[in-house]
Parts: C-alpha cells; sequence; structure tokens
C-alpha cells in the first residue's frame, strides 16, 4: 500500500472537524475512551504480522527488536490505561489547607527511530486522556505509515482522529493550527520550529528530542558484561534510537580490554559478516545513510577498530567502533550519532570524565557502569539527563511505570503510564464551599477593623506550631468543631464592636 500526503485544505478540514467533536463531549465519554483503547490494543495485536514485514521493509528489523521496541510497548501501554482508567480519570480529593475551607470539599478533575511505538503510545494516552487526535506520522518510514493509515479506520471512530501524512510543508501547515496540546518525537531543528508555532497560540508542548547521550565505564566494571549491554544500546535498530548509546567514556588502562569483548559480542551476536545477519538493522534512507558516511570518513581523530564497512545500495553499515576520539572532534562529538558508529574516548579520573559531559548539553539518557555506591551517587548529584540506567543500557526508556523525557535541549515534558495521562489533560482544581457560615466568611468584607484581621490571620494564616496539623490530621471533627465554637464566641465579641 502507497504512502498518500495530505493536501493542506484536508489538514485545516480536520482540525476543524475535531474541535468540534471534542465540544461535543463526545471523546471524553469514560465508555468510549475505554471502548477505544480496547480497540487500539486489538488493532496491533490483531496485525501483529502485518507490522513485522512494514517494519522489516522500513529498517530491516527483526522480530525480536520489532517485539521489544514496537509492538510490546503499545500493548503494555493499552492494557496500563484499561486496569488504572478508573483511578486516573476519577477526581482526585485533596484536604483543604485554609482553616475557613476545612468543612468544605476540594478536588482535582482531569479534563482531558520507532514508528509505531511513537505514534501509537502517545495516542493512548492522549485516548485514555478523553482528547481529539491529529496523529501526523513519520514520512520517512513509508511502509509502517501506510499500515498504521490503513488500519485506524478499522478500529477507531474517525470524529476522535484524523491521521496526516506528509513531508516539510504538511508538517509546517500543520503546526500553524490550533491546538491544546504538541507533542513531537525528533530532532531539535523541527522542535525549534514548532516550538515557535506553538508560541503564536500560547500552545504547551512535549518535546522529545535526544542529544549525545554517555555511557560511563568504571574501572570496578565487569568488561565483558560491559561490552555487551553498551552493544545492546548502541546498535539495536543499528543505533537509530534517541536512547542510543553515542559515545563510551572508558578508563585509558581498560580500552584494548572493552574493544576485544566488545569485538567477541558482536562476532557472537552477528557473525564474521554483519551484513548477512537478519538480525541486524539498515538505516532508514540514503540521506541518513550519506550522513554516518560522511561522519566516520571525515572525523579528525580516533581509530575504526571494528567494522568500517558500508554498502549504500542496502543502506547497510557495519557496526562499528572507533577507539581514541578526542572529545572536542568536530566531527564525531558535534552533534548526536544516531547511528552504529561508538566514539570511543578515554579518561584518567572520574572528576575528569564527569568534566567532559558536562562540556554537552544535557542528554536524553546517561548510562553508567560500576559496581560501588558512592560513584553512582556523585554521577547523579553531578549530572543533568532525561534519564539513568545503571549498569544497563535502553532499559529505563522501556520501563513504563517511570516518567521518560528529557531536559534542556534533550526535551521537555514527560510520556509514558500516568505521565502521559497527565501530559494529555488538564487538571481542573474546584474547590466547592456551601452557602453557610456567612456570619464568619464575612471578615473578609469591608470594613476593616483591628478584629477582623486577627481572625482572618487566623483563619488564612498557616501558623508554625506543628501540634495543630498533628490534631487536625487526627481528630477533624473536633477540631472543626472547636474551631467553629470559637468563631461563635468572636462573633459575639465582635458585635460589642
Amino acid at each position: 500500500m502507497a504512502l498518500v500526503y495530505n493536501t493542506t485544505e484536508s489538514i485545516e478540514d480536520y482540525v476543524t472537524c475535531l474541535r468540534g467533536i471534542y465540544t461535543t463531549g463526545k471523546s471524553r465519554d469514560k465508555f468510549t475512551r475505554k471502548f477505544y483503547l480496547e480497540r487500539l490494543y486489538n488493532l496491533v495485536k490483531e496485525n501483529e504480522e502485518q507490522f513485522y514485514v512494514a517494519l522489516a521493509k522500513d529498517l530491516n528489523k527483526s522480530r525480536a527488536e520489532a517485539l521489544a521496541s514496537e509492538i510490546s510497548p503499545v500493548l503494555e501501554e493499552c492494557v496500563y490505561f484499561l486496569n488504572n482508567f478508573e483511578n486516573l480519570t476519577n477526581d482526585q480529593k485533596v484536604k483543604p489547607r485554609l482553616g475557613a475551607n476545612y468543612t468544605d470539599s476540594a478536588y482535582i478533575r482531569p479534563t482531558w527511530n520507532y514508528p509505531l511505538q511513537l505514534s501509537l503510545v502517545p495516542l493512548a494516552g492522549a485516548l485514555a486522556a478523553g482528547n481529539c487526535v491529529v496523529l501526523k506520522l513519520s514520512e520517512i518510514s513509508v511502509h509502517t505509515s501506510a499500515l498504521i493509515t490503513h488500519l485506524l479506520p478499522r478500529y477507531l471512530d474517525p470524529n476522535l482522529y484524523r491521521v496526516v501524512n506528509g513531508a516539510v510543508e504538511q508538517t509546517q501547515y500543520l503546526i500553524q493550527q490550533k491546538f491544546n496540546h504538541i507533542f513531537y518525537t525528533g530532532n531539535s531543528q523541527v522542535a525549534r520550529s514548532i516550538m515557535a508555532a506553538a508560541s503564536v497560540n500560547l500552545t504547551p508542548v512535549t518535546l522529545e528530542l535526544g542529544g549525545k547521550s554517555p555511557a560511563i565505564v568504571t574501572q570496578d566494571s565487569d568488561m565483558q558484561i560491559v561490552a555487551n549491554r553498551v552493544a545492546y544500546g548502541k546498535f539495536f535498530n543499528a543505533g537509530q534510537s534517541c536512547v542510543a548509546v553515542d559515545y563510551v567514556l572508558i578508563p585509558q588502562s581498560r580500552l584494548t580490554e572493552f574493544t576485544q569483548a566488545i569485538q567477541k559480542t558482536l562476532s557472537r551476536w552477528y557473525g564474521s559478516d554483519p551484513q548477512r545477519s537478519k538480525d541486524y538493522g539498515r538505516i532508514v534512507n540514503t540521506r541518513h545513510f550519506d550522513r554516518l558516511l560522511s561522519m566516520m570518513h571525515d572525523r579528525q581523530s580516533g581509530d575504526i577498530v571494528l567494522g568500517g564497512d558500508s554498502d549504500r545500495d542496502s543502506l547497510y553499515i557495519a557496526p562499528t567502533v572507533i577507539a581514541n576520539v578526542k572529545f572536542f572532534d568536530p566531527v564525531l562529538m558535534a552533534d548526536e550519532v544516531f547511528g552504529p558508529i561508538l566514539p570511543v574516548i578515554t579518561y584518567t579520573d572520574m572528576e575528569e570524565a564527569l568534566g567532559l559531559i558536562s562540556r554537552h548539553e544535557p542528554p536524553l539518557a546517561l548510562y553508567l557502569f560500576t559496581k560501588k555506591q558512592a560513584l553512582i551517587d556523585r554521577v547523579l548529584d553531578v549530572t543533568t539527563s532525561g534519564g539513568v540506567t545503571i549498569n544497563d543500557t535502553l532499559l529505563h526508556q522501556n520501563e513504563y511505570a517511570l516518567p521518560f523525557g528529557g531536559v534542556g535541549s534533550s526535551g521537555m515534558g514527560s510520556y509514558h503510564g500516568e505521565k502521559s495521562f497527565q501530559t494529555f489533560s488538564q487538571e481542573r482544581a474546584v474547590l466547592s464551599k456551601k452557602q453557610q457560615l456567612e456570619w464568619l466568611m464575612g471578615v473578609r468584607y469591608p470594613p476593616a477593623s483591628q478584629a477582623k484581621l486577627a481572625l482572618l490571620r487566623a483563619i488564612l494564616v498557616t501558623h508554625p506550631l506543628q501540634f495543630r496539623y498533628i490534631l487536625f490530621k487526627k481528630h477533624v471533627k473536633w477540631v472543626s468543631f472547636l474551631l467553629i465554637m470559637v468563631c461563635v464566641l468572636i462573633k459575639r465579641h465582635l458585635s460589642k464592636f
């Protein structure tokens, strides 16, 4: 099936139509939300084989990689929202802090490059939160996008969503429309244009970008285990992952041991010729292939100790390790690699390594391999990143109980599980008071007096003594009764003024 681009006229019509549907409340109906979460689950489950075929055509992705990074995340996200739907969508009661509100009620009411996962996981969160959704699919992974476009109308109500396909023209026109929230995953250049367009309408955005995510290897590490896990974090999906290991920092004394260990790992995984392996992916298109090849050939430091082979016709670049790279190499270390090229940089002590990391903008992920808790604490204290995995790679992104997102140049906002629901909804504060005790509430009204100000302070200003909170927490009813009695006495006293 072919991927057909939208016209700008259809994009404007989609947005107008969905905004009208949203005002009817249809998307916020709880039964509707649960029903279409089940349908989204069925879409992926019932067409799993078709998605394997499409992902193989787009990225030569193996079934194991597709299951781990594309299929299971969508299924698990749907299951999470279905299992936790009532807890997420019910009003969240909060205890009032002000004395004037103790007998009233207060609550918060919620009011609304993996082509499958990054499209449908956010969609699940948006549907669970009761939104209508415009879904812009990737124009690069054409087979997967075409399959999603074909399948969605069979499982979801078109009144709740619209799919937009296209490239730069369609994207630029789309982001000029007025939305309540924009979620984007991709590169920082496009993210800047999205933020600029969103600012016109004061639209909040969630941006999942990337950056140069380091893996720090320490002296006490088991090098073969490190090599296995770094290789997994680098060459999974041929390195085309926003949380891929971008470069390795390793003690100079253990460099040779690391390169030998990772060579052993890759030989065991992909054989002597990775190009013939059915488990190794391909670069998504010729533009990215040429970018990576230029990065490898134009580098100004380092030695290729493993890999380096390529074939443009099949978009193949071998798993490549480049040792002795200088941290300030203007080619290898300027931007995110986003491919199967692994720069390895040596350091003499941990403080040097931490100093080097701080020279880059905060990455989306940081990886640390050590057995010492003191080193873990030190790295967590002095570094900044979107997420961290200790003694492994990628897995924090796959743990949907954890929020996933960037910081600074690697993104803003987060999603997955409960965080997705919060991202795509607004917490609407509601305070419901009774039409009673006006004589007490009247201390707010003019004319002012010293007695009124004293009572107002007692009601509004938090007292420093802790015993009041203990009493209130354990004996709210009794304290409320005593408070009312005190207020009655004060009222009688005020009547004399």
